[in-house]
C-alpha cells in the first residue's frame, strides 16, 4: 500500500507531466548519440529505411521543442511555488488575502 500511495501522489503532482516530457526527451537523445544510426547499416528496403529517416526527422525536430517546453513549464511552477511560500506569512493562505486597500474593519 505504501508503495501505491507513492506511486498515486507522484502521479498527481503538478510538476509529473513536464518532467515526464523532458525525461523521454533527454532518454531519446542519449539512446541517439550511443547508436541511432545503425538503421543505415543493415540492408533494409527503401521504403523501410526512408521511412525510418522521416520518424527520426520528424522526433528530432519535434523533441527540443518539446524539451523546451517543458523546461520552461517546470521553471515556471517552481518560481510561482517558491513566490507564493515566500510572500505569504506563515500560517496564511495567499489564495484567501484580502486585495491591498480593502481591509476589514
Amino acid at each position: 500500500m505504501k508503495t501505491l500511495r507513492i506511486l498515486k501522489s507522484t502521479a498527481t503532482n503538478e510538476y509529473f507531466p513536464a518532467a515526464a516530457v523532458l525525461s523521454v526527451v533527454v532518454l531519446f537523445w542519449a539512446l541517439g548519440l550511443v547508436g541511432g544510426l545503425s538503421l543505415l547499416s543493415k540492408h533494409q528496403s527503401l521504403l523501410a529505411t526512408i521511412s525510418w529517416l522521416l520518424f527520426v526527422y520528424a522526433a528530432a525536430v519535434l523533441s527540443p521543442l518539446a524539451g523546451l517546453l517543458a523546461a520552461g513549464d517546470l521553471i515556471r511552477r517552481w518560481l510561482r511555488n517558491r513566490q507564493r511560500s515566500g510572500a505569504a506569512p506563515s500560517g496564511a493562505d495567499p489564495a484567501r488575502a484580502e486585495p491591498a486597500g480593502t481591509a476589514s474593519a
